[in-house]
């Protein structure tokens, strides 16, 4: 055991085996396939999820919450660009963090990335279970969704990562269709006037028809906001199943947040500005809903139903890609002794078959609960926490090594990054404004103290145990800090 002399960290030695163990496949993804892979992390928060937030700030909230997450996550990008040229592994985030800060920093960005996309997919398996509900007409119970989409989708992974990459990028495409086509449907039934229609409350502080619950109705439809680019910083995860990651990772992060921006502006127009921000503030299919209501077509239609049945696969898409995420995720931190190592174990066919299995697990019974919502806040706050310290990354290597090689350089420097750390910040505020109870068990508990106790719980695992057992020579561990 060798002690680096920082914050108590130890390193074991290990084995030559140990490393041929636990290998991805090289040259698995090109640029290509990570733009869709950025789009289908986040499209399913296209077609579901970020209506909730219309129940929080009405349209004009949700409006203005969209706009400062679309600048945060743009900002964003643009710094992730240049940290994952500088740090390219599986570990993404936790990788950058650790470039900068060391272990305790790489340990604190990695788990908060995987509360993030342990949870997203149990709540994205949630809204599969409503629009599932809307096509067939049928009471399925969420059990056995939860149960066939996770079975089937962990599976094609451990089958290994070049054919996932590849079926993820065609149900994207099949899902980018789906919008297109509800773009051009609902754009002749458009008023601004419907944006408005819910009853505004007298009691909040700047109330108004726009604003409709005040000021804090801003602050609280922000988490809501973000599920319009929620996790699309998983796109450096890919780094060491990509040819080129120096230059193909900025082109599928950048890519991919354009194509995001331009449908999160259209659904927020068109939406409630063809049926009115009332009669979608609370469903789980929103664009069907929106297909279908009075206002606009008037009940089932061919194109409702195409957008209904090929809108699920945008709800798969972020599915099948958050779940990649993870395993790549809890992959790079337990092959470099963060996470229990066994996790770390790769199969014949150099898929992380346990990183898929053990996370798979905890999303599938958090899934069980049904509260989509709930779980978009839980999924919020670890994701906020990594953009803090990912951007704070930035910052820090662009002052302490500002001459280090730089493939990729971030337009406007720290700059951007400050502006998306400061924004971060506002998006971690705004989970505990918004903060809701979550029934488990019959009882009702915070989702934000909730999220804090599994954060709380990992801390403690790294503190007590893992930093003494890091492994020696793990690529990024060999790094400087």
């Amino acid at each position: 055991m060798e002690t680096s002399g920082h914050s108590g960290i130890e390193y074991d030695k290990v084995d030559k085996d140990y490393f041929e163990k636990r290998q991805l496949k090289r040259g698995a993804a090109g640029p290509l396939l990570l733009i869709g892979l950025g789009i289908a992390y986040v499209i399913s928060g296209d077609y579901a999820g970020w209506n909730f937030g219309l129940a929080q700030g009405g349209w004009g909230g949700l409006m203005i919450a969209s706009v400062l997450m679309a600048i945060m996550y743009t900002c964003m990008c643009f710094a992730l660009a240049e940290l994952a040229t500088i740090a390219p592994t599986a570990g993404g985030g936790y990788g950058f963090a650790r470039r900068a800060f060391g272990p305790w920093g790489g340990f604190l960005t990695g788990t908060a990335i995987l509360i993030e996309y342990a949870i997203a997919p149990a709540a994205i398996a949630v809204f599969i279970g409503g629009y599932i509900k809307s096509l067939f007409e049928i009471d399925v119970s969420q059990w056995l969704v939860s149960a066939v989409f996770f079975g089937i989708f962990l599976g094609i992974h451990i089958y290994g990562a070049g054919e996932a990459l590849r079926l993820i990028f065609g149900i994207t495409a099949l899902a980018v269709i789906a919008l297109v086509v509800w773009i051009f449907a609902m754009a002749p039934f458009f008023d601004s006037a419907k944006w408005l229609d819910i009853a505004v409350n007298p009691d909040a502080a700047g109330a108004s028809p726009f604003l409709p619950f005040g000021y804090l109705g801003i602050w609280a439809a922000i988490p809501f906001a973000m599920w319009f680019f929620l996790a699309i910083e998983g796109v450096p995860l890919a780094a060491e199943e990509t040819s080129d990651p120096k230059r193909d990772l900025p082109r599928g992060l950048i890519g991919g947040m354009f194509v995001l921006l331009a449908f999160c502006a259209l659904i927020m127009i068109l939406g409630p500005g063809g049926v009115g921000s009332e009669a979608l503030k609370a469903n789980t299919n929103p664009l069907v809903a929106a297909l279908e209501h009075p206002a606009t077509y008037g009940g089932p239609t061919w194109i409702s139903k195409f957008v209904n049945f090929v809108g699920l696969a945008g709800l798969i898409a972020s599915f099948f890609s958050i779940i990649y995420a993870y395993s790549r995720l809890v992959f790079a931190m337990s092959r470099a002794g963060y996470l229990p190592r066994g996790l770390s174990l790769t199969n014949a066919r150099q898929s992380p078959w346990v990183a898929l299995i053990v996370p798979g697990i905890a999303g599938f019974l958090l899934s069980l609960s049904g509260q989509g919502d709930q779980l978009i806040l839980m999924a919020v706050f670890g994701a906020t926490i990594s953009y803090i310290l990912m951007m704070a990354s930035h910052i820090k290597l662009r002052l302490a090594e500002p001459d280090l090689p730089r493939p990729y350089s971030t337009p406007g420097g720290v700059l951007t990054s400050g502006v998306a750390l400061v924004l971060a910040c506002i998006a971690l505020a705004a989970v505990f404004v918004g903060d809701t109870k979550m029934a488990i068990g019959g009882h009702a508990i915070s989702v934000a103290f909730l999220s804090a106790i599994a954060y709380a719980i990992l801390v403690a695992y790294f503190a007590i145990y893992s930093r003494h057992h890091l492994v020696a020579a793990a690529p990024g561990e060999d790094a400087p800090f």
